[in-house]
């Protein structure tokens, strides 16, 4: 039995491990593509991009990994009653019932660590994203510039280009400054061959020191331009806002057990109710794996992706409703994982005894 075990965990973990880094690759990339555009404009630098995604990957491996499981049973045993393997499996000897247990052992270290992400791993991540995006909103817009893009800074009113940028962000090329006046009439335009970053020790302010440049001040569609010409041109660099952004998913559990606030209560229900979908969902596949070799191989993925989707969608619908206080907490999510715990259980065992108590009634009526 020991062989029958490790060969059906194998299956379901090699099809699991598929779909989990298929599913990865496409939300992290949808993910990457949205912090790159803000890199782009200027908000992140692109030094802090790996690092951000390096720290969120628990948090999409936590909800792509429950999902993984279930379409990876789904496929590793509904190739196997294609291929009539469950037939012979049950032949010699190996009941539903065993079935159902192999697999529920088999995905108890997926929940460990679905569990350990939900409840420790991501906040942490999560925590430390917020520290980088904080610290990013304190750069100074000289720091954010990348060499070869026009980029809309953080004052909003000032558009800035340079063709080269050192590697130490000190020393610029080919230097392309436009900014607003202070009540948003004329706009100023800087042009100059080179520029370097100077710090007052006195004040710690900070300036762009611009060489071999002009400086044009007017009102656009009209002549009268105040054109200056300089050797040098000192224009000083603004700093971020102290960053205080806090990321909801950064808090830790031990501080949402504490909280009496119905938002954290809620986002606490939900980090218990990762690894809980595990185990049910395990439950589902199992039954739902069930194909008929005429309808095909993936026949049946259609109504269990449906049954997984409403699943999901109860969940974000009840943490909802108890961030709004409509539902006590108490009753917080469970009702939803009991839901489905018992359509999974019906759905092994309710045919069963509908059998039975058909044949006893048969039985009382020919009596």
């Amino acid at each position: 039995m020991s062989i029958i075990f490790r060969y059906l965990i194998r299956q379901i973990m090699v099809s699991m491990l598929a779909v989990s880094g298929i599913l990865l690759l496409v939300f992290m990339s949808g993910r990457f593509i949205k912090y790159l555009a803000s890199a782009a404009e200027g908000e992140l630098a692109a030094g802090v991009l790996f690092a951000i995604m390096g720290y969120r990957f628990p948090g999409f491996l936590e909800l792509i990994l429950p999902l993984g499981l279930f379409i990876g049973i789904l496929l590793a045993y509904g190739r196997m009653y294609l291929e009539s393997e469950m037939t012979v499996l049950f032949a010699c000897g190996v009941s539903e019932r065993e079935l159902l247990q192999k697999t529920l052992v088999g995905a108890l270290p997926v929940m460990l660590v679905v569990g350990a992400m939900s409840l420790f791993i991501s906040p942490w991540g999560m925590k430390q994203v917020e520290h980088i995006f904080n610290e990013q909103r304190k750069a100074t817009e000289f720091e954010m510039l990348a060499p070869g893009r026009f980029q809309d800074l953080s004052s909003g009113t000032r558009v800035t280009y340079t063709e080269a940028l050192s590697d130490d962000k000190r020393e610029l090329q080919g230097v392309f400054i436009a900014e607003h006046g202070r009540n948003g009439e004329g706009v100023t335009l800087i042009t100059a061959e080179t520029g370097s970053q100077l710090i007052d020790e006195k004040t710690g302010s900070r300036f762009l020191i611009l060489e071999e440049g002009g400086r044009f001040q007017g009102m656009p569609g009209q002549l009268d331009y105040n054109v200056t010409r300089f050797e040098a041109y000192g224009l000083k660099i603004q700093a971020g806002e102290a960053g205080d952004r806090e990321l909801e998913e950064g808090i830790s559990t031990l501080d949402l057990w504490r909280s009496d606030n119905l938002e954290d209560r809620a986002l606490l229900h939900w980090r218990f109710s990762l690894p809980l979908i595990v185990p049910i969902v395990t439950l589902l596949a199992v039954r739902l794996s069930r194909v008929n070799p005429r309808q095909g191989r993936f026949f049946h993925l259609l109504p269990a992706m449906l049954v997984y989707i409403t699943y999901l969608g109860l969940l974000i619908v009840a943490r909802d409703a108890l961030a709004d206080g409509k539902v006590p907490e108490w009753i917080g999510m469970l009702w939803v994982h009991a839901l489905f715990l018992a359509l999974g259980l019906w759905l092994h065992f309710g045919p069963a005894w509908l059998h039975r108590r058909r044949l006893e009634k048969e039985g009382r009526a020919s009596a």
